[in-house]
């Protein structure tokens, strides 16, 4: 038996061969939200500007990362038992610069990333019962990556 693939948070992302996170714009500061902002612009000065749906940038680059070296509260379904730590990167996208968290592909630690490495939006199972795979977005080396690697001596002594 198939199971279907379903978003695990419905909305937030499109489920194409090349996903795109789904968030909004303010028509009038130009400001993007995500997860998608409904209600209205936070923007300053403009609550009452129109908000309109968006497909997101799929790639950007590491603005900070670490890792989660303790398991997640519930909704988190373990993956592993036992628990396995991943890295999770906090992605600036390339056209909004707007930074988005997400959990890194497995196979990639924390020794693997650097700031301003160039990472890609991918679809991952997250979990399965029966009849779905519900799917999540995660980040993924481009391995296009041209930023020069720093030694710790450097990023700590400036």
């Amino acid at each position: 038996m198939t199971r279907t693939r379903v978003p695990a948070a419905e909305g937030w992302f499109t489920l194409d061969d090349e996903p795109h996170l789904l968030g909004t714009r303010c028509t009038q500061s130009g400001t993007y939200y995500f997860p998608p902002e409904t209600t209205m612009s936070r923007a300053p000065g403009f609550a009452d500007s129109e908000l309109v749906p968006v497909e997101l940038s799929r790639t950007g680059k590491i603005w900070s990362f670490t890792n989660a070296g303790y398991q997640p509260p519930e909704p988190y379904v373990p993956v592993t038992d036992p628990y396995e730590p991943f890295a999770i990167a906090a992605v600036e996208l390339e056209a909004e610069q707007l930074v988005v968290l997400g959990q890194v592909v497995p196979g990639v630690s924390v020794e693997d990333l650097r700031i301003g490495m160039e990472m890609e939006l991918v679809l991952d199972v997250l979990y399965s019962d029966d009849d779905h795979d519900y799917v999540v977005w995660k980040w993924k080396p481009t391995g296009t990556d041209t930023t020069p690697a720093t030694t710790s001596e450097e990023t700590h002594n400036g």
